[in-house]
């Protein structure tokens, strides 16, 4: 549940619930299973499986699917395109981890006794 929230999330609002089998994300991406399957690969998604061992997507994992699709379309090669991902991750955190730091002002330095 998220904070101060009073009701759970569904799975239907969940970003990170696996609702999608690989035929309907390609279907939905416009793209390949093979292309889902290279992503995986290359670590920028990792796929729950079901009980029978398929690939299940989650939405959020879905928009990282895409932004990949889109760079490739692009001629970027996915090698390129996943690691140029996670770098924009990885920046987008240290931004917020800034700002986060920036409104809070700076921690008390412990006092040291001479």
């Amino acid at each position: 549940m998220p904070p101060g929230s009073s009701r759970a999330v569904t799975p239907l609002e969940d970003d990170d619930y696996p609702a999608y089998t690989m035929g309907r994300a390609a279907d939905m991406l416009g793209t390949t299973p093979a292309f889902l399957r290279a992503l995986g690969e290359h670590r920028l998604i990792t796929p729950l499986r079901s009980e029978g061992g398929h690939r299940r997507y989650s939405r959020y994992q879905l928009r990282i699917a895409a932004r990949a699709r889109e760079l490739v379309d692009q001629g970027t090669p996915i090698e390129a395109a996943c690691r140029i991902i996670v770098l924009e991750d990885q920046l987008e955190e240290a931004q917020r981890i800034n700002e986060q730091m920036r409104t809070q002002g700076p921690e008390p330095q412990p006092k040291t006794s001479a």
